[in-house]
């Protein structure tokens, strides 16, 4: 594949289909185009991608490895993955991304006013973001990440995640071609939320888009999402605000960062266990910034958010990730009866029948 001149690969991040962070100088906040904030931070794009691939030569080699793939063959399969993920980590970025990535975060880190800011370094692949695709979260995410050549690093172990086992039998079910597998991947400024979670802009137990759905727990929402907790539930009327169901749970363990500059598991002290993650008003803030992500979008919206206790009260809901809805939106608008059980957590049914996200926390 022949490529023109050189550009920008690496920038500020405009909320593509997971509402990458944008780099800003100031904290986030609502935007007055509608978009929802959502912390500082650049992404690299698909397009660097693909012509990094190409430039090296990993792309010839990753379509040579998975050509004749039979994916019922499971040894087969576990070979095959585990090539392709070592060939991608195992091979340097070409200077020209190497340049442009250390360049957007010294700038990021300076921004900020700390040397080797911490970052969460999240994949977006291409093709699961499609509207006929249920496999959000096959993909890698590393929490707090620091240093430029850190960052080089788990940018290649986020495209290296294209090619789990998981992930390739998913391309092959689907009938997604290898040669439009890509992957951009948002490097973001790190929050430390003292509560955080999911939120769908649709009841995904019956499919009704007039109600947010809102899943919430103590620290980081890899405890949500991995589901090592049972969360907080809420339902929230979409036209009159309302919330309509609560469900608070015993939510026994959180996600955190420890003396030792490490995000750990830990329990979560008996005082706050069964008290409620959120009091109305963020609820109904949580419920806002999806709605948010759902009117920039114009589809229903799966996301991530976190509370921020940085930032002012009335500004501290943030997004962290947003991507569309592909369960219910295959579906006819047909709002069930909703004698189905609300009690049962949004997470179950945003892992399912994909499975669970990788999260990595250092």
């Amino acid at each position: 594949m022949t490529h023109g001149p050189a550009h920008r690969l690496v920038r500020p991040a405009r909320p593509g289909p997971r509402a990458r962070a944008r780099r800003q100088e100031h904290q986030p906040r609502d935007h007055d185009d509608g978009r929802p904030s959502r912390p500082p931070g650049f992404a690299v794009t698909a397009a660097a991608y693909t012509r990094a691939q190409d430039d090296t030569g990993v792309s010839s080699a990753l379509a040579k490895m998975v050509a004749d793939l039979d994916v019922t063959d499971g040894a087969a399969l576990t070979r095959v993955s585990a090539e392709a993920r070592d060939t991608i980590t195992g091979t340097p970025l070409p200077a020209w991304l190497t340049d442009q990535l250390d360049e957007a975060y010294a700038t990021l880190s300076e921004r900020r006013g700390q040397a080797d800011l911490p970052v969460a370094v999240r994949s977006s692949a291409t093709c699961e973001d499609q509207p006929d695709a249920s496999f959000a979260g096959e993909h890698d995410t590393y929490l707090w990440v620091r240093s430029a050549e850190a960052v080089r690093e788990h940018l290649l172990r986020c495209w290296a995640s294209l090619y789990t086992e998981r992930a390739i039998c998913y391309r092959r079910q689907m009938r997604y071609g290898e040669d439009g597998a890509a992957m951009s991947v948002g490097i973001q400024q790190m929050v430390m939320p003292r509560t955080s979670g999911v939120a769908f802009t649709l009841n995904p137990i019956n499919g009704d888009r007039s109600q947010v759905a809102i899943d919430a727990s103590w620290g980081l929402g890899e405890a949500v999402v991995s589901g090592s907790v049972t969360p907080d539930n809420f339902l929230v009327d979409k036209v009159m605000g309302d919330i309509t169901s609560r469900v608070i749970s015993d939510k026994t363990v959180e996600h955190v960062l420890d003396g030792d500059d490490r995000v750990v598991e830990r329990e979560v002290d008996e005082a706050r266990r069964t008290v409620p993650s959120l009091s109305d008003e963020e609820i109904r803030a949580v419920a806002a910034l999806a709605r948010r992500a759902e009117k920039h979008y114009g589809r229903p919206q799966d996301v991530e958010w976190a509370i921020d206790p940085a930032l002012p009260s009335d500004a501290n809901v943030v997004l962290l990730q947003a991507r569309p809805e592909t369960v219910w939106s295959r579906k006819k608008r047909d709002v069930a009866d909703c004698s189905a059980d609300t009690f049962s957590s949004i997470v179950h049914n945003l892992l399912h029948p994909s499975g669970t996200q990788t999260v990595h926390l250092h």
